[in-house]
């Protein structure tokens, strides 16, 4: 497959990915980043932020992020890990993945450097794959240990979505669970609402999560649904209007119109031998707002399982 590849206005190598009923996607080197993400009617789903740093030096608040090989500040390594901040190389020789019909792919590789092992003294290859198709969009990543020794490390795929209005949204199938508050020095408590809503700033880990989750944006009619396996938690966050007010990549009132929603692995890291490979996935997909959380069932799609094999 032949790839739309340019240099946007900053000089970072953009890649095009479209499909035959006229969605597209766009993807950054520069972090591995999904950028854009456009349906049929050329409407944009992900969010970036009005305010974003393009330079290369810096993380591009907005679309969709790989932060490894460390969550937040959940180590002693820079937050969310260095794999946003740096330049991944079009995989020439991916390993093979079940073929799928209608899709427009592309395979990046992010490979340990010298300045990388300095910060992380473990060897590695991560691999991702970007994939469109109709009405959706697919992420799997995968990293194998070309150490000599064991590593260890958590991730997420941080997925900026773009919605009405943050007061228009509800997240369904994280009820009843528990989770880390950020905002109350990780303090774990039980989800009791029927259904998560915003109404202020939320920072929140929520553990052992069933693999569909539901994002219903009542004003706009739309529904997206976020579909993972390998990555058991989930991020839930929205800055509120104080603290957008604070970040200086992002505009005053940008959080009315972004959630981010992240597939992760934090709780437990995940831990590879050398030469094993681990595989997530991740599959974004929008559907009418008919659809609710009567149809995730938490004990049919809690199938969270790390994928780990030896290669």
């Amino acid at each position: 497959m032949m790839l739309n590849i340019f240099q946007d206005i900053d000089g970072l190598p953009r890649i095009i990915l479209t499909e035959p009923t006229g969605s597209s996607a766009e993807v950054l080197l520069h972090g591995g980043k999904v950028v854009s993400w456009k349906n049929e009617r050329k409407e944009e789903l992900l969010f970036m932020s009005s305010k974003a740093n393009w330079k290369q030096s810096k993380a591009i608040r907005g679309g969709i992020s790989v932060c490894f090989p460390q969550f937040e500040n959940l180590g002693s390594r820079e937050q969310h890990g260095f794999s946003r901040n740096r330049m991944w190389s079009l995989d020439m020789d991916p390993s093979p993945l079940p073929p799928s019909e209608n899709q427009s792919s592309v395979d990046l590789i992010l490979k340990s450097t010298g300045v990388d092992l300095k910060i992380w003294p473990r060897s590695f290859e991560f691999r991702l794959r970007i994939s469109l198709s109709a009405g959706k969009l697919i992420l799997i990543p995968r990293v194998r240990n070309t150490d000599n020794k064991a590593l260890s490390f958590t991730l997420s795929l941080s997925n900026y979505l773009s919605v009405s209005d943050i007061s228009e949204v509800r997240v369904e199938g994280l009820e009843t669970l528990d989770y880390f508050d950020n905002m109350m020095n990780r303090s774990r408590f039980t989800e009791q609402a029927d259904a998560i809503t915003f109404d202020g700033q939320m920072d929140r880990v929520y553990l052992c999560t069933p693999t569909k989750i539901a994002i219903i944006d009542h004003e706009k009619k739309r529904t997206f649904v976020l579909q993972k396996n390998a990555m058991p938690d989930a991020v839930v966050w929205n800055p509120g209007e104080r603290k957008a007010k604070a970040l200086p990549d992002l505009g005053d009132d940008d959080y009315r119109f972004m959630i981010c929603l992240d597939s992760a692995a934090i709780e437990t890291p995940v831990v590879l031998k050398p030469s094993e490979e681990w595989k997530g996935y991740q599959e974004i997909s929008t559907v009418s707002s008919s659809y609710c959380s009567g149809q995730l069932d938490p004990l049919k799609s809690n199938m969270n399982i790390y994928s780990v094999a030896i290669v």
